[in-house]
């Protein structure tokens, strides 16, 4: 038995005895059946002009698929769903072509999936991704940034409280590579996004922001920046909003390489508990092992806050829609702009399910 099928095994999987998995007990939500040997999918929307696809069921793969898949498989999760997925896709946009309109990816079904995305040198590109469904699922997606390459990157996770569902995400960036990811996440018995980000030439930037509205379930953002060279730079924002039993978790570590000089970090997290029983868990590291460096990192928990809501009421405000007006202050500077046609809707729908429950009222 290989080692990535060993830990497919229920107690091989990692629970909160694991301090990465810590706030989210992966094996104690999967149950005796761990993942399963299902096989869920991955499709594409109509592909922009000059991005390449190919089927990876197929095994006759070309030379840029073969140089880059799994090769950024980061943990046991992720190698699990190396070996076990059948099925997925690669995408490559060549060398300094820029699309023309975004690129949508979707994930259904039940079990292990896999993905990969190459954006060659001076390449741009816009990826829409949406979690489709209420299946279990473990999605292990590779992305690959050249040279000067540009990648917007929105995801979308839908509340659905039935399943488990974990997506590792790793990325490389090469010399004056962009990275710049908006995730939106609804919650679910477990969901968890695992970003593993190398900043791995000069100039290289990656931009993170997120928001989670979570109702009675959980929503997990775990990241990992690693600045490997020196003059890069990067940014985490991440709100979330947690009402009824849910349990909304940041965890987010950066480390500077040695000679790493002139790297530029800041994360933030916080989050906004709307009732007695929400809880919050923002964890924030640095890691840094060179000199010449701008670092920072906060967290913040907390409540509505009582004067701002006696200030709406008394100007004619209900209760609950001076609540809805304060969430959303709260939220908007964690939407940005390349996400907000896509996630706000969604946002709405989240606090007026919150507020159908009485959290907001």
């Amino acid at each position: 038995m290989t080692k990535a099928a060993a830990i497919v095994l229920p107690e091989k999987l990692p629970g909160r005895r694991v301090e990465e998995w810590k706030y989210s007990d992966l094996r104690t939500a999967l149950g005796d059946g761990g993942f399963g040997t299902g096989h869920a999918r991955a499709s594409v929307g109509p592909l922009p002009q000059g991005v390449e696809f190919f089927d990876l069921d197929n095994l006759d793969r070309p030379e840029w698929v073969k140089a880059h898949y799994g090769k950024l498989a980061s943990n046991s999760v992720s190698a699990v769903s190396m070996a076990l997925a059948k099925g997925g896709v690669a995408l490559r946009m060549p060398k300094n072509r820029v699309a023309d309109q975004p690129l949508t990816l979707h994930f259904s079904g039940n079990g292990h999936v896999r993905a990969l995305l190459v954006l060659e040198e001076g390449a741009s590109l816009t990826l829409h991704e949406q979690l489709i469904g209420d299946d279990t699922r473990n999605i292990g997606f590779e992305i690959v940034l050249g040279a000067n390459a540009h990648l917007n990157h929105v995801r979308i996770a839908p509340s659905a409280d039935a399943a488990v569902q974990v997506e590792e995400v790793a990325i490389t960036l090469a010399t004056h590579a962009r990275y710049h990811a908006h995730n939106a996440a609804f919650g679910a018995k477990l969901s968890r996004l695992e970003l593993d980000i190398a900043l791995a030439g000069q100039g290289a930037q990656a931009h993170l922001t997120g928001v989670s509205v979570l109702s009675d379930n959980h929503a997990d953002v775990t990241t990992r920046m690693h600045h490997m060279v020196g003059n890069t730079q990067s940014t985490q924002l991440f709100k979330k909003v947690a009402a009824g039993k849910s349990r909304a978790i940041y965890q987010g570590k950066v480390s500077v390489a040695p000679h790493a000089d002139a790297s530029d970090s800041r994360q933030t997290a916080k989050a906004l508990l709307l009732g007695a029983r929400s809880e919050a868990d923002l964890k924030p590291e640095l890691e840094i092992l060179a000199d010449d460096v701008k670092c920072a990192h906060g967290a913040a928990v907390g409540e509505l806050d009582a004067d701002s809501l006696f200030y709406l009421r008394a100007r004619g405000l209900l209760e609950s829609e001076a609540r809805n007006l304060l969430i959303h202050a709260f939220l908007e500077e964690a939407i940005p702009e390349m996400a907000r046609d896509l996630v706000q809707d969604q946002v709405n729908d989240a606090l007026a399910h919150i507020s159908s429950l009485g959290a907001l009222a």
